[in-house]
Parts: structure tokens; C-alpha cells; sequence
């Protein structure tokens, strides 16, 4: 017994000799999270100072982008191709989430130089990349004269790359896209509308034509890519074609778009239906009793695709395409097209014609989450879709035009509830049915 409890004694002078050692950590980690609660609340009295003189750090926020700018802008020249593609993301970024009028209008010229080069010069991402700067240069220059010669002066090069079979499809992908987009931004002559509408017929048309048959489902994806992006460009263009051109292309490509319906690829399926419905708004505008010949069996083609249930096709190309076909099935009989409301800001737009539709999907595949933005500030964007001058708001509109989190929490849980209900019933009906 006496050994058993100097062995207990033992351990318990172990097990404290233990505790003290392990003492000094738990102190430094007490100390650790002491300095890291002090440098918090440095962090939070650096952000009241920050606020205190809020101007002075909006300058210095726009000088510091200003100089990351223009070391992209150095960059794109550099010898190096990696160097190159890196500052043309940069500059992809920065070109679609802010509004940089001032900034590039004296260094638009610059700038212009070094993107043609890149697309000369450059291989398929490079070219790619470039392009899509070039759009977006284009966008935040806008429809006077900086954007019109913008547009000028690379819009040889860019039909050059898009009608050249050998150069890279990613290449001429980008390329349909952003001629498309600066001859909607900033074309001014009737004649670089109709030789850029031709040359995007060109490339979508070998797709559609009459003797190719069913060869468009055997082309490669980056190929039908290409007839999509040529084909949403064209559809862009025909929103500011004067009637007289509507009538022209009613005649040539009315007929031929419907074999497009055919095609092995869901996105180019969905771009023919779009166009069509497009073009039947545009003729329904010039007149109230336009008439299509081939009206019911286009109808039986939509509907089929509406309702398509194949198994063959993947399950979220079927939902897309029975979703877009219903909306253009119904416009075709109806005349009744459906509804979007897009929310920016304290603002909000109606997208309730293809061709509004049309202009829109254009801006946001340009600019990404950055559209929003635009939506608010981009004078160009606002007159085309009829919002009027930006808004100026304080910083207490702002504030009030929040919605508080309890608010969030109370909405969203009603409309689980109503949803949830919705669904019961429904499965209700089911088990009636069954």
C-alpha cells in the first residue's frame, strides 16, 4: 500500500510539473489573441479615419488602378506571350467592371496599336483575348467618334481573322463576337452595317444551307461555337437594320434558318430559335398581317423540340431547350412574348421583346457580372436601353435601399412556405390521378 501511494503521489508531481510547462503556451496563445483582437481594433480605427476623409482615399483608390492600368497597357507590347495574355486579362477585368471613359480617351490610340499587333501577331488565345479588349474598349468609348474609330480602324483585321479557315477557331469565335458588338456600338455608315451583317452571314450560312443536309451535326464543338457566335452577332445587327434591309433578309434568311433546328448541338438550336422569333418581331413590326408561308411547319418543328423528351440528350439540354423553345412557340402563335425584370442598383428594366432580349444577352456575355454595374453608370448602355442619365444617390439612399438580414430571413421563409404548399398540392393531384 505505502508503494502504491508514493506512485500517486508521483503522478500527481508529474502531472503538475506537466501543467507548469504547458502554461508559458497557453499564455502565448492568450497573447496571441490579445495582439490579434489590438490589431483589430487598429484595423477598426484605421476604417473610422478612412471614412473621416473618404474623398482623399477615393483619389488614391483611383490613382493606385490608374497606375495598374497603365502597366497592363505598357505590358500588352511586351516581348513575352504569357506577359501579354496576363495584361489582357487584366485589362478584360478592369474594362468590365468599371467605367473608364476618361481614363483610356487619351490612350485609346495606344492602346489600339498594341491589339492590333497582339491580333496579327499573336496565336489563338492571345487573339482571343485581344478581341475581346477591343469590344470592350469599344464599349467604354461609346457610339461617337472616339468608338467609330475605334471600330475602324481594326475592322479589316477582324473580318480577315474571322473569314481565314485556317486561323484558330477560339480565334475567329472572338472575333465574330466583337464585330458584332462595335458595329451595334459604333458603326455610323449604312455600308459597315450591311458588309459586316454579309460577312457574319457567310460564316454562319455554310451551317444552314440547303445542300448541306444534316452535315451541321457533324461539325466539330468548337465549330458550332463559332456558328453560335456569328449567329447571336448577326441577330445583334438586325435590331438597328432599317425596314428596308429587314425585307432583304426576311427573304434570304427566313427559309434557310429553320434547317438550323436540326443540328446536333442544343446552343446553336437555341440561337436558330431566337433569330427566328426575332426576325418574325421585326416583319410584325413593318407589318401587323405578316404572313410565313412555312408557318405551320415550323410550328411542328418548335413544338417538337418544346416538348422534346429524348434520352439520347443530356437532361439540362433538354430543360433549357423545352424552356427557350415554349417562349418562341408561343410568340410565333401568339404574338406574346415573355417578360423579363432586371434589377440594378435601386433601378430596374422590362425585357419584353426579342430584340431587347437579344441586346441584352449581347452586354452580358461581354460583360459578365460587371453588367450591373454598367447598367448604372455606363452612359452608353443607359440610352440604349432608355434608362436616362445615371442616378446620383448619397451614401444615406444607399444605406436605406438595404434590405437587413432579419428582412431577408422573413422573406425567404415565406416564400419556402408558399412554395412548399404549391408543391403539395401538386403531389396531391398526383396521387388523385394515380
Amino acid at each position: 500500500m505505502p508503494r502504491s501511494r508514493r506512485g500517486d503521489r508521483a503522478r500527481r508531481r508529474a502531472c503538475n510539473h506537466a501543467k507548469m510547462e504547458s502554461q508559458p503556451s497557453d499564455d502565448e496563445a492568450a497573447s496571441e489573441v490579445l495582439s490579434h483582437y489590438s490589431s483589430a481594433s487598429e484595423n477598426a480605427s484605421v476604417a473610422e479615419e478612412i471614412t473621416g476623409s473618404e474623398a482623399v482615399d477615393e483619389q488614391a483608390q483611383q490613382e493606385e488602378v490608374e497606375d495598374k492600368l497603365k502597366e497592363c497597357i505598357d505590358n500588352v507590347m511586351d516581348k513575352s506571350a504569357k506577359t501579354r495574355q496576363v495584361a489582357l486579362e487584366s485589362l478584360r477585368l478592369a474594362f468590365s467592371s468599371k467605367t473608364l471613359f476618361d481614363f483610356l480617351l487619351e490612350r485609346r490610340l495606344t492602346l489600339v496599336d498594341s491589339l492590333e499587333k497582339c491580333l496579327k501577331k499573336g496565336k489563338g488565345e492571345e487573339q482571343s483575348l485581344a478581341a475581346t479588349v477591343l469590344t470592350l474598349l469599344c464599349l467604354q468609348m461609346g457610339s461617337g467618334a472616339e468608338g467609330e474609330e475605334v471600330f475602324r480602324s481594326l475592322k479589316p483585321l477582324l473580318i480577315t481573322i474571322l473569314t481565314d479557315t485556317s486561323a484558330s477557331l477560339i480565334a475567329r469565335q472572338s472575333c465574330a463576337t466583337a464585330l458584332g458588338m462595335c458595329c451595334y456600338i459604333a458603326a455610323a455608315d449604312m455600308e459597315d452595317l450591311v458588309s459586316c451583317l454579309a460577312c457574319l452571314e457567310g460564316i454562319f450560312g455554310a451551317s444552314c444551307s440547303k445542300d448541306a443536309g444534316v452535315v451541321p451535326s457533324h461539325h466539330s464543338p468548337l465549330l458550332h461555337n463559332l456558328y453560335c457566335n456569328a449567329l447571336q452577332s448577326w441577330s445583334l445587327l438586325l435590331t438597328i437594320c432599317p425596314s428596308t434591309q429587314i425585307q432583304k433578309i426576311l427573304d434570304n434568311q427566313l427559309p434557310k434558318l429553320p434547317l438550323l433546328l436540326s443540328s446536333d448541338n442544343v446552343n446553336l438550336r437555341i440561337v436558330a430559335g431566337e433569330s427566328i422569333a426575332l426576325l418574325f418581331e421585326l416583319a410584325r413590326d413593318m407589318e401587323d398581317d405578316f404572313f410565313y408561308e412555312d408557318t405551320d411547319l415550323l410550328c411542328t418543328k418548335l413544338k417538337a423540340l418544346a416538348t422534346d423528351s429524348n434520352k439520347y440528350r443530356a437532361k439540362t439540354d433538354r430543360r433549357k431547350q423545352r424552356s427557350i423553345f415554349r417562349d418562341v412557340l408561343h410568340f410565333i402563335e401568339n404574338g406574346e412574348c415573355h417578360e423579363e425584370t432586371i434589377k440594378f442598383g435601386l433601378e430596374c428594366m422590362y425585357v419584353d421583346t426579342w430584340a431587347r432580349r437579344r441586346t441584352y444577352n449581347a452586354f452580358k456575355e461581354a460583360l459578365g457580372s460587371g453588367v450591373r454595374h454598367h447598367l448604372q453608370n455606363n452612359e452608353l448602355l443607359r440610352e440604349i436601353f432608355e434608362l436616362g442619365p445615371p442616378l446620383v444617390l448619397d451614401a444615406a439612399a444607399i444605406k436605406a435601399s438595404k434590405i437587413s438580414r432579419f428582412e431577408k430571413h422573413l422573406y425567404n421563409s415565406a416564400a419556402f412556405k408558399a412554395r412548399t404548399k404549391a408543391r403539395s398540392r401538386v403531389r396531391d393531384k398526383r396521387a388523385d390521378v394515380l
